[in-house]
């Protein structure tokens, strides 16, 4: 049986990628999408492991291609996903995470209906804290930090359009529920019938 899987999109800042870093070190049945993206590295990041860096010549190539389940434009870059990788991983059994935003997760569900969607927002005051969080990291300009917060309100205003919502106060408690969701996801009656099927027999 195909994995699950689970959409995770957030507004930068809200501690997305550690959630999901935290919850895949833990779990050996789920598999994180590495995205293509025209973005430059930041410091300390190497290609294949963040992010596959493409430029955009050869991001559109692969576009004009198919080659993506799905693509946005978020900050300026282009992010896309590899369905190639996605169809592989799914046909071994393991779930997969995709970190992208709510443009490929409108994409993705209209591919995969029963993809489970999770959003990740900071506690409230929301722009405040994650304006905070975006200067302790200390990794983006003045514009950038001011871009990535306009974009955040367009971000919250699609979270009515996710199965869940994690507000990431607590680290360990928002991996926890992060979690919860992914072991919960597997326990569906669908799932469990299709993996023990000899529990479910007539007479059994």
């Amino acid at each position: 049986m195909s994995g699950n899987l689970f959409i995770v999109s957030a507004p930068s800042g809200a501690g997305k990628s550690s959630l999901v870093n935290a919850v895949l070190a833990d779990d050996g049945k789920i598999a994180l999408s590495i995205s293509f993206t025209t973005r430059a590295p930041r410091t300390g990041e190497s290609n294949g492991r963040e992010y596959h860096f493409v430029d955009r010549k050869t991001f559109e190539a692969m576009t004009e291609r198919g080659e993506f389940l799905e693509s946005a434009e978020v900050h300026g870059n282009r992010y896309g996903t590899s369905q190639k990788w996605i169809a592989e991983t799914r046909a071994k059994g393991l779930d997969i995470a995709l970190e992208i935003d709510w443009q490929g997760a409108q994409q993705v569900r209209r591919a995969f209906p029963d993809a489970i969607s999770i959003f990740i927002l900071p506690p409230p005051p929301v722009i405040e804290e994650l304006e905070r969080r975006l200067r302790r990291r200390g990794q983006d300009s003045e514009e950038v930090i001011r871009r990535r917060l306009k974009d955040a309100r367009d971000e919250i205003g699609h979270v009515g359009e996710f199965d869940y919502v994690i507000v990431n106060k607590d680290f360990e408690e928002a991996r926890r529920d992060l979690a919860a969701i992914v072991r919960a996801a597997r326990l569906t009656l669908s799932r469990q019938g299709t993996q023990h099927p000899e529990i479910f027999k007539p007479g059994a």
